[in-house]
């Protein structure tokens, strides 16, 4: 099998030199990389320092608003800053498609030999620990264009990889539902790898109604005596707010809050290192920028002892991250703030919110009654050779297995 050699990326790429042919569209300077011409449109690679060209995220932006699924983790004011942390050491590249001149497609891409538990060469969707889904941002009306220029690309350049993975698709969204179309209408061996399901937050309901039918009587008057015996302790208030005032002494305390718990004593809270204590500043400040931020707090005597942070994204909400204070386990604060979150519930413009929790989270699906179904797919990409092979791993992580997750073949 021949291997098509790594173009050359060393000199400048001369997005420096973009100008914008229309609001939301840009064309390069002729010493630029060339986008490469597929059925439907043409596809740029870009590293972090072109992503961040102005003429090309007045395009993203201008992409994230006629998105026709939204991801938080792929706008500018997310995945800039995650880039500027890990993008390097991991090599990513963002693949921008473009339809009839203009950005209508974003995703990164990482090719690499880690595959789960195994070394296999793959290209990938790019992720990392603190983003929570990977459905590419495509333009409304160009998905299956998309995805029929996307395999084609990875067709012509799979280089070593074996095949195409997908990490982290909600599996009811459009943007799955025009890759099943263009994988029926251009078969090629493809399989789901992986599969969670999170718990959703969706109703046409008030938040009392919800409430009513997600918890039996005894559970709601027992959080209302937990309210009561909380606000006995002190002047108890719950606060939300949507743009950045006071966000820096925010965000400190929201972090010094989630250290002091069983995350800061296991070295997983976000300011146990410095990349995620910096991505989590800069996401938050960006995403009150863009308009995106909700910040809800319980405190007592001024003091938060629960936080939680809402990206918002209409139509949907990822809450991203939530924290409270250990000692008042007792009084359930965490519960008593998402009493106060169920409100999104009456917000005309939002449909769902995803907890971005682990499956079997003991605290949100008492609550949050619907699940989010999110799967990771792998799509055999090249030539015959390469196919062949791909269909042995197929074969292999699709085989029967028992309820203890042997083989039983």
């Amino acid at each position: 099998m021949t291997v098509p050699k790594r173009p050359d990326r060393r000199g400048k790429a001369g997005l420096t030199a973009m100008d914008m042919a229309r609001a939301d569209s840009f064309r390069t300077s002729e010493t630029g990389f060339a986008p490469a011409a597929l059925p439907h449109g043409r596809l740029q690679l870009l590293t972090t320092e072109e992503l961040a060209d102005p003429a090309f995220l007045t395009a993203w932006e201008r992409l994230v608003a006629r998105a026709a699924e939204p991801n938080p983790f792929f706008e500018p004011w997310f995945l800039l800053p995650a880039l500027r942390q890990w993008g390097g050491t991991d090599r990513v590249i963002t693949k921008a498609w473009f339809h009839d001149g203009r950005l209508a497609g974003l995703l990164p891409v990482v090719r690499s030999a880690k595959y789960y538990s195994h070394i296999i060469t793959h290209a990938t969707g790019w992720l990392h620990d603190n983003a929570f889904c990977g459905v590419p941002l495509i333009a409304a009306g160009s998905e299956d264009a998309f995805w029929r220029d996307m395999l084609a690309h990875f067709d012509r350049r799979a280089r070593r990889a074996l095949f195409l993975h997908l990490p982290m698709m909600p599996a009811e969204g459009p943007a799955n539902a025009a890759l099943e179309r263009v994988l029926a209408a251009w078969p090629r061996a493809h399989y789901t790898v992986a599969e969670e399901n999170r718990a959703l937050l969706t109703g046409e309901v008030s938040a009392e109604t919800y409430l009513e039918g997600a918890m039996s009587a005894k559970k709601r008057k027992e959080l209302r005596r937990q309210h009561n015996r909380l606000a006995e302790e002190g002047r108890l208030v719950f606060e939300r707010v949507e743009d950045d005032t006071g966000l820096a002494e925010w965000t400190a305390e929201f972090l010094a809050l989630e250290a002091a718990g069983w995350k800061g004593e296991a070295g997983s809270a976000l300011s146990s290192a410095p990349d995620t204590r910096t991505l989590f500043e800069q996401s938050l400040a960006g995403a009150a920028a863009a308009e995106r931020l909700e910040r809800l707090a319980l405190r007592l005597n001024g003091r938060a002892i629960a936080m939680l942070v809402n990206f918002v994204t209409a139509p949907g909400v990822y809450s991203f991250k939530t924290a409270f204070d250990e000692a008042y386990a007792r009084f359930s604060p965490g519960m008593l703030l998402q009493l106060e979150n169920l409100a999104l519930l009456e917000r005309p413009e939002i449909q769902w919110a995803d907890s971005c929790a682990v499956e079997g989270h003991p605290m949100i699906e008492r609550l949050w009654r619907d699940k989010r179904r999110m799967i990771s797919r792998n799509i055999a990409i090249g030539g015959p050779m390469r196919r062949s092979l791909f269909r042995l791993l197929m074969a292999y992580e699709t085989r029967p297995r028992n309820a203890k997750g042997t083989s039983t073949a």
